[in-house]
């Protein structure tokens, strides 16, 4: 694909492995000459292998780190050196808000413009389609050379940290969820009951929806004192089974915080009648 100065388009990738390779194998597929290196595994056919971050760098107009949040600060070290100038560095590392603003200030203190950027679902299947947030004084170049290619790419405004925010916050939710599902499903199977949970669960997934969210956080806050009893019953219960009470022991606290957040004195309890779940 031809840059804007009528050159093709030149990205470096940082880090070949499920993601990185992927990605890198849709922009060589799409038409740019891509530059890649990773210590560990051999660049794809139609990507141009390198002996390291800064020769993977040289040239590129984008440089698109796609190895890990440990080794994030590492890569900028490494190949902050072959970064031309006006070229991006994009790090789509799944790091905290704190690192991606150290990895600016990092970028900045050697004038590379930089970008946060944060993949949205898993990336195998999808590739360079899987919808990604960026964030930072260089996002709206990251959006423009990868969009036309076949990316998804969604400038938010604000410094680099906001895009990860939004990714770590999903990552809350959706991972704490799945993590729920496999212990209360690995403690069904102890108990001899896994089909029956299995298809409550499918159940109200199936059914939830928007007031769904609005029924979990306000019962949540309404019936803490009673569903931190029940979920400590539930602590028990999956000790007794021994299945490690992960979940409903980080459940239980939660209750009990918000519980004591509403009753500071202990005084007042939610009424154990009222039936909810």
């Amino acid at each position: 694909m031809p840059a804007a100065n009528g050159r093709t388009l030149t990205i470096a990738v940082l880090g070949l492995g499920e993601a990185g390779g992927a990605i890198a194998r849709d922009l060589a597929a799409a038409g740019a000459v891509v530059r890649g290196y990773d210590p560990v595994v051999p660049a794809p056919d139609g990507i141009t292998g390198t002996g390291g971050e800064a020769e993977a760098a040289d040239g590129a107009a984008l440089v698109l780190s796609v190895n890990s949040a440990h080794d994030a600060a590492a890569a900028l070290d490494a190949g902050a050196a072959g970064v031309g100038d006006g070229a991006v560095w994009a790090d789509l590392n799944t790091g905290s808000p704190g690192l991606k603003q150290k990895l600016h200030a990092a970028a900045r203190e050697r004038g590379i413009r930089f970008a946060d950027v944060a993949i949205m679902a898993p990336v195998p299947g999808r590739g360079l389609r899987t919808p990604m947030l960026a964030c930072g004084e260089a996002a709206d170049d990251v959006a423009r050379l990868l969009n036309p290619l076949g990316a998804s790419v969604e400038v938010l405004p604000g410094e680099p940290g906001a895009a990860a925010a939004r990714k770590l916050l999903r990552s809350v939710f959706f991972k704490g969820l799945a993590a729920a599902v496999v212990e209360a499903l690995e403690a069904a199977k102890a108990a001899g009951c896994e089909p029956w949970l299995r298809e409550n669960i499918v159940a109200e997934l199936t059914a939830a929806g928007e007031p769904t969210v609005d029924r979990l956080v306000s019962g949540t806050h309404r019936h803490a004192v009673r569903r931190a009893d029940e979920m400590a019953a539930a602590t028990d219960m999956l000790a007794e089974l021994d299945v490690p009470p992960l979940i409903a022991a980080a459940s239980r606290d939660l209750l009990r915080r918000l519980a004591a957040s509403r009753n500071p004195a202990g005084s007042g309890t939610t009424d154990p009648s009222r039936v909810d779940h």
